[in-house]
């Protein structure tokens, strides 16, 4: 089940556009051609380079900036965890090589 984890700490997932509410699981229903939907996923990837700002030249990966299909799945991939490893190393204190090697232990292969 997804969750929202906003400390720096964390690896933050997927958006949820049900605020990860189990009981009101769903979409948008929102096509990439909605002003609004373009606003929020804009507003997401702003925030995400904030957050993130040694990332702010890379490619944002996708699920990071748009929400699932049921508003709460809890995977990312791993190039999502691997945008995020600058900061987690930072904040935790360790080398962004140890993280890099703890994401690539714990991705699941197909």
């Amino acid at each position: 089940m997804g969750q929202e984890f906003k400390s720096e700490k964390y690896f933050h997932g997927r958006p949820s556009s049900v605020n990860y509410n189990a009981a009101g699981s769903g979409g948008s229903n929102k096509g990439p051609s909605n002003k609004e939907y373009l606003e929020i996923v804009q507003k997401r990837m702003d925030t995400l380079k904030m957050n993130n700002p040694e990332m702010a030249n890379v490619e944002v990966p996708v699920e990071l900036v748009t929400a699932s299909g049921s508003g709460l799945d809890p995977d990312i991939s791993e190039e999502g965890a691997l945008y995020q490893a600058k900061r987690i190393a930072k904040v935790r204190n360790i080398s962004e090589e140890k993280v890099r090697k703890l994401v690539s232990d714990q991705t699941e292969k197909p």
